[in-house]
């Protein structure tokens, strides 16, 4: 699903903001399924056809019966032909069915991944701000869960759902021309029972909606703990964790047991009292039979009319609990698929001139984190950064050093003032061409779960091998690397761990050599590394960034010792200034973290 499908659909589902609205989008939820069916109208059609015609053929199983009964026990009838004809009918029937089964099962598998594709996709153009209100666990339950109830009811249930309607229209029209009289004692008794369980089938949507959103807390539970195992067991809190997810799986029981009794009264109400109407007006027809004012032909294909009715009463009940569930599924899907993305691409974005390196510019700028309004965290910054310079940003935790690096990524726009990236405000950028521009290796790196081929080539995903391995020599990480198992094709396990933290850092630095960007951004890039490590990892980085402007955050301030200039941040401002000579004469704050560093 390409783009602008994506906005196309994101735009159809999009929540109506009118209170008056609310009941209406309660009701149509999944009617924000047709953007994905939408272009599968011909498997619809094909899959609508199937149906009609076995229903069709399904009812014509009363009628050859009947003239079986009537007309095939006389004297001189040919009545093996009634039984060839019975026979074709099921076969017709059987292909009928077979063909509309594959044709609804081929569309719902076919929805599910466009929509869990569409959904993916939307959760990746969101903003660090998204993600500061939504667990990631909480996602993935959407991803899951709910897409596999959405694919159980358009792949199985609608379609269930759609032939018993018809077997239970259709039923109830060939019950009105068998018999006029017994079809109005039906009718009369049927809106006795059906009414009241309408009303149940909301309660029911209500419930599925409480139970996936418990569902999806479980699953946030669990991925925050699997994520974070060794802090767990390092401060022994397994049973503690444990007690914890407990808790939400009971919740999540409790929740799915509402459910489960309220569904169960409403389809136990409905069998009995559809089946109740069915079996007294069976017994008035039976009363017509002795008086002999209805023939054994026309009661048998009533009989068979009626369990036919009944039998899609009994389907639609069932199928009717399922479409509640996946009504309150779809509904949290849409709520994810219509989430626009705070930062977004502009309509008219500049071209950024072609350049091999960058020049940095921030104007007066202030900006406050969502989650934290009353706290600024850049606070009127102004500094220029020029081509090929080295800039390091020095100061405590909190002083705003990783927040201008988030700001000149583009995950967060400004509150205030400016950004100009090689002499262009940032906001008029497409953020990937800003982000291409950029590399960045982060203080925690991070590993997917792949050789060391692919971690170090998600730098550039068209780098030769050839390439790759430059680049982790750069990084000083051929030489570990060298000495796995399987060399570059060793897989590196779930977050790298099967490497050390110095290991993991210096795959991040070959990667971001490989990218190969004007502008390079370095958040304690060594502070995971051992004093060996560190000064190959410094050779390495010396070598990275020739020829290339480069920005440094550095909690130690021996490794900023060789940049142009340092910038020593306080609370959000900028204090300082200068070459590292220059700030430690000054006596200023710089002054002071080297000596208390010096100290330790």
């Amino acid at each position: 699903m390409n783009d602008s499908t994506l906005s196309a659909t994101a735009a159809d589902i999009a929540p109506p903001s009118s209170p008056a609205a609310a009941p209406v989008r309660r009701l149509a939820s999944l009617a924000g399924l047709w953007p994905f069916l939408r272009p599968y109208r011909s498997k619809l059609v094909l899959a609508f056809v199937f149906l009609c015609l076995g229903s069709a053929t399904m009812l014509s199983v009363p009628i050859a019966m009947r003239d079986l009964i009537d007309h095939g026990f006389v004297a001189g009838a040919a009545i093996q032909w009634h039984f060839i004809a019975l026979f074709c009918i099921a076969v017709v029937w059987g292909l009928l069915v077979a063909g509309r089964f594959y044709t609804v099962s081929w569309i719902g598998e076919r929805v599910t991944a466009d929509l869990r594709s569409a959904i993916y996709q939307r959760t990746l153009a969101q903003s660090p701000e998204f993600f500061e209100t939504t667990k990631t666990g909480e996602v993935l339950s959407r991803l899951t869960a709910d897409t596999t109830l959405v694919q159980t009811v358009v792949g199985s249930s609608i379609s269930m759902g759609l032939r018993s309607s018809f077997q239970f229209v259709g039923g109830m029209v060939m019950l009105a021309v068998t018999s006029i009289k017994l079809f109005a004692i039906i009718i009369v008794l049927l809106i006795l029972v059906v009414l009241p369980l309408i009303a149940v089938g909301r309660g029911v949507k209500k419930l599925s909606r409480e139970s996936q959103d418990r569902i999806a807390d479980t699953s946030a539970v669990a991925g925050e703990i699997l994520n974070a195992m060794p802090t767990v067991q390092a401060f022994t809190h397994e049973q503690f964790e444990t007690d914890r997810y407990d808790r939400t799986v009971e919740q999540s029981f409790a929740s799915a047991i509402r459910r489960t009794r309220l569904r169960a009264a409403m389809s136990a109400g409905m069998i009995t009292g559809v089946f109740g109407a069915i079996v007294f007006v069976l017994w008035l027809g039976a009363q017509a039979v002795i008086a002999g004012t209805m023939t054994p032909g026309d009661l048998t294909s009533f009989i068979l009319y009626a369990v036919f009715t009944a039998g899609g009463v009994g389907v639609i009940a069932e199928v009717w609990g399922e479409v509640m569930r996946a009504a309150g599924a779809t509904g949290r899907l849409m709520e994810l698929l219509a989430a626009e993305p705070v930062i977004r691409k502009p309509a008219a974005p500049v071209t950024l001139p072609e350049s091999r390196l960058a020049s940095v510019a921030f104007d007066q700028v202030r900006f406050h984190y969502p989650s934290r309004p009353q706290s600024a965290a850049l606070d009127g910054v102004s500094l220029d950064i020029r081509e090929g310079e080295t800039v390091a940003l020095v100061g405590p935790s909190g002083a705003g050093k990783t927040t201008m690096f988030q700001l000149l990524l583009r995950f967060y726009d400004v509150g205030g003032g400016a950004i100009r990236f090689n002499g262009v405000d940032v906001r008029k950028l497409d953020p990937a061409a800003l982000r291409s521009h950029i590399g960045i290796v982060p203080q925690d790196a991070v590993i997917f779960s792949a050789d060391a081929y692919e971690n170090i080539r998600y730098g550039n995903a068209d780098a030769s091998d050839a390439a790759v391995i430059d680049a982790a020599r750069t990084a000083c990480a051929d030489e570990f690397i060298a000495r796995l198992p399987d060399g570059y094709k060793t897989f590196l396990g779930e977050r790298g761990v099967r490497l050390s933290g110095g290991q993991r850092q210096r795959i991040a630095i070959a990667r971001a050599v490989l990218k190969n960007p004007p502008l390079l951004l370095l958040d304690e890039a060594t502070s995971a590394l051992d004093a060996e490590s560190e000064a190959l990892v410094q050779r390495g980085l010396e070598a990275a960034m020739q020829n290339r402007t480069t920005l440094i955050i550095a909690h130690r301030l021996s490794t900023v010792q060789r940049a142009d200039r340092i910038v020593v941040m306080e609370h959000g401002r900028i204090v300082e200034i200068g070459t590292p000579a220059e700030l430690l004469r000054s006596g200023g704050l710089y002054a002071r973290l080297a000596s208390l560093q010096l100290a330790v």
